[in-house]
């Protein structure tokens, strides 16, 4: 059974770091492009960011470019979102998915697993 856990979401300030973990198991870690995605409140989820099993090709989207950094370690079988400079428009439930393909995704039909979503909260 796949298996995506988050963690790492809290409520912060403006300006202030988090860095987001997702842990997976149940899958061949290597065999899979990982992105994360966030839903706001009274939005659609959006692509925030995605990685290759090698993380030599990472996608960003432009509202988070330059803030965030997608990282993982095929090692752990783990994902990372560093999130620099927060906004409150970064507020939302941050969730991480794995496509079985090494192609990476930018919509969410693309992906097959995902985790249960972990709160990000940025007060102003």
């Amino acid at each position: 059974q796949v298996q995506l856990v988050e963690s790492g979401g809290g409520l912060v300030q403006t300006g202030a770091t988090l860095r987001l973990s997702c842990a997976a198991s149940g899958l061949t870690f290597r065999a899979y492009a990982m992105g994360w995605f966030r839903q706001g409140p009274g939005k659609e989820r959006e692509f925030v960011a995605a990685i290759n099993w090698s993380g030599r090709s990472i996608y960003y989207a432009n509202s988070v470019k330059g803030r965030f950094t997608i990282s993982r370690d095929n090692a752990k079988n783990t994902v990372y979102l560093q999130m620099n400079s927060l906004k409150p428009e970064d507020t939302a439930v941050y969730y991480c998915a794995a496509r079985n393909n090494d192609v990476l995704g930018y919509t969410a039909a693309v992906y097959d697993y995902w985790g249960q979503g972990t709160q990000v909260t940025v007060s102003s």
